[in-house]
C-alpha cells in the first residue's frame, strides 16, 4: 500500500448533500406563504442576516460540510462559525477552482516542480528536494478569493455569489520562492514570473483558457515574501487546497496562490494569457470603483488585480442574530480582521449601526498578513433591536470605509459589516 505522503486519492468528488438527507432544512423558493409577492433578494447592503451565501451543504474528501456554489469548477464556502479563531481549520478551509479538470491523486515519486524559461539553470525539483535542500520557513497569511462577498454587489454582477466565507487563514510552511529562483539564476530581461499548476479544463470558449496560469511582475516586492508551501497548519495540504505544494502570496488575493504548483517560468514578455489579460482585472481607480454606465461606455481602464493588495476588512462572527440576547446578561461580540497592507492596529465596534464607536480588544498578533481576532464585552441594559457594526484600521492608516464599491468583476468589497440583534427581557 502506498505511503499516505506518497499518494493521495479522492474516494469521490462529492459524498452528498446534507439537506437531501434531512440533516438541514431544504432551501425553499423565496415566496412568502402569507403574501403573493416575492420576498426581497437576499443579496445587497440590507442582507446582513446572510453572512454566508445561500447554498446547500456538501461533503467532499478531507472536508467538513461546506457550502457549495458550484461543482465544476469546485467552489466551496466556509461557514461562519469556523472564523472564531485566528487560524481556519484545514478541513473547513474554502475551495475555489476555475476549471473542472483537477487532480484526484498525485504520486510524489513522479511529481516534480519545474523552474524554466529565462533562467541560467532550469531546475526539476522533487518533494524530497524541497524538504531537504532548502531552509523551511513559515508565514501566517490570509488566503481570500477576489470575489469574497460578491453577493453584496448592487447592481448584481456575474460570478460566484459568495457571502463572507471565501477566505481563510493558515500557517503556511515551505521554502522561499526566492531561494529556488536564486539557484536557478533568473537572467536579465525577465519581466514576469508565471505560475501554473495542474488545474485544466475547457474554460471560456475561444479564449485559450484551458490552463490556469497567473503571473507576477519580476519587480513586485511581494516576490521576496512568497513561499512555496507544502504544509498548512502543520499538516500536508488537503488535495482541494493544492497538494502537494501551492504558492503563498502574502497580502494578495488567492487567484495568485497557485494550487498544485508544478511550473514556474521566467518570462521576457508580459503574460497575455486569458487569466491575466482578460480575467481578474479591476478598474484603475480608487478602491477599483466604477459605474455600470462607464463600463458600458468603454471609459474604464483596467489593471490586473495583482496590482493591489487586499483591502483592510473586519467581520462580526458572534453574535449571529439567530437568537435573542437577554438584558443584563453579558455578550461577547467577537470576530476577525486583516489587511493585505500590514498589521491590523485597531478594531472598533458600534452598537448603534455606526453612529458611535468603541475600541475593541485585539487578540494575539501572528504576523502582518494573518487574521487578528478581536472582542468587545457588552452587557445590554435595554431591550430592543440593535445594529452592531465593526471597522478595522491597519498600520498604513487604511480605515474600512462605509461606502459600497462596484466593478464588473465583483472584487474588492470591504464595506463595514453590520449585524442586527434583538435584546429581550428575562421576565
Amino acid at each position: 500500500m502506498d505511503n499516505p505522503m506518497q499518494r493521495r486519492t479522492f474516494l469521490s468528488r462529492a459524498i452528498g448533500v446534507l439537506a437531501a438527507a434531512g440533516a438541514l432544512p431544504l432551501v425553499k423558493a423565496q415566496t412568502s406563504s402569507q403574501a403573493s409577492e416575492a420576498l426581497p433578494s437576499f443579496t445587497g447592503p440590507q442582507a446582513n442576516p446572510y453572512w454566508n451565501g445561500v447554498n446547500p451543504f456538501v461533503v467532499y474528501p478531507q472536508k467538513l460540510p461546506l457550502l457549495r456554489l458550484t461543482d465544476r469548477g469546485i467552489q466551496l464556502e466556509t461557514p461562519r462559525q469556523y472564523f472564531r479563531t485566528a487560524f481556519t481549520p484545514n478541513e473547513a478551509f474554502f475551495v475555489r477552482y476555475h476549471l473542472d479538470l483537477i487532480p484526484n491523486s498525485i504520486d510524489l515519486s513522479s511529481w516534480r516542480l519545474h523552474i524554466e524559461g529565462n533562467v541560467e539553470k532550469p531546475l526539476t525539483l522533487s518533494m524530497q528536494d524541497l524538504l531537504t535542500r532548502f531552509k523551511p520557513v513559515s508565514v501566517a497569511a490570509v488566503n481570500q478569493c477576489s470575489g469574497n462577498s460578491r453577493s453584496r454587489f448592487q447592481p448584481r454582477v456575474a460570478g460566484g455569489q459568495w457571502g463572507n466565507g471565501a477566505m481563510g487563514n493558515a500557517l503556511w510552511t515551505g521554502v522561499r520562492l526566492m531561494d529556488l529562483l536564486q539557484e536557478a539564476g533568473v537572467k536579465p530581461g525577465t519581466v514576469q514570473l508565471q505560475f501554473q499548476g495542474l488545474e485544466r479544463g475547457p474554460g471560456p470558449e475561444g479564449k485559450g483558457s484551458n490552463a490556469f496560469m497567473k503571473s507576477l511582475d519580476w519587480n513586485d516586492p511581494v516576490l521576496q515574501e512568497c513561499v512555496i508551501a507544502y504544509q498548512m497548519n502543520g499538516e500536508p495540504l488537503p488535495m482541494l487546497n493544492g497538494f502537494p505544494v501551492r504558492l503563498v502570496v502574502p497580502g494578495k488575493f488567492s487567484t495568485y496562490w497557485m494550487k498544485h504548483l508544478t511550473w514556474i517560468r521566467a518570462l521576457t514578455q508580459p503574460d497575455d494569457n486569458f487569466w491575466m489579460a482578460i480575467a481578474y482585472r479591476i478598474p484603475d481607480t480608487p478602491r477599483g470603483n466604477t459605474t455600470p454606465a462607464d463600463v458600458a461606455a468603454g471609459k474604464v481602464k483596467t489593471v490586473p488585480i495583482g496590482n493591489v493588495n487586499m483591502p483592510v476588512r473586519s467581520f462580526i462572527v458572534d453574535p449571529d442574530g439567530s437568537s435573542k440576547l437577554v438584558v443584563g446578561l453579558p455578550v461577547e461580540i467577537r470576530g476577525v480582521a486583516f489587511s493585505g497592507y500590514g498589521r491590523v492596529t485597531r478594531v472598533e465596534v458600534s452598537l448603534d449601526g455606526g453612529k458611535t464607536w468603541r475600541v475593541a480588544q485585539l487578540g494575539e498578533y501572528y504576523g502582518p498578513y494573518s487574521f487578528r481576532t478581536w472582542s468587545f464585552q457588552w452587557k445590554p441594559t435595554q431591550p430592543g433591536r440593535y445594529t452592531l457594526a465593526v471597522r478595522a484600521t491597519d498600520e498604513k492608516g487604511n480605515v474600512q470605509p462605509d461606502e459600497p464599491v462596484w466593478n464588473p468583476g465583483g472584487y474588492l468589497w470591504n464595506r463595514i459589516e453590520r449585524q442586527d440583534v434583538v435584546v429581550g427581557t428575562a421576565s
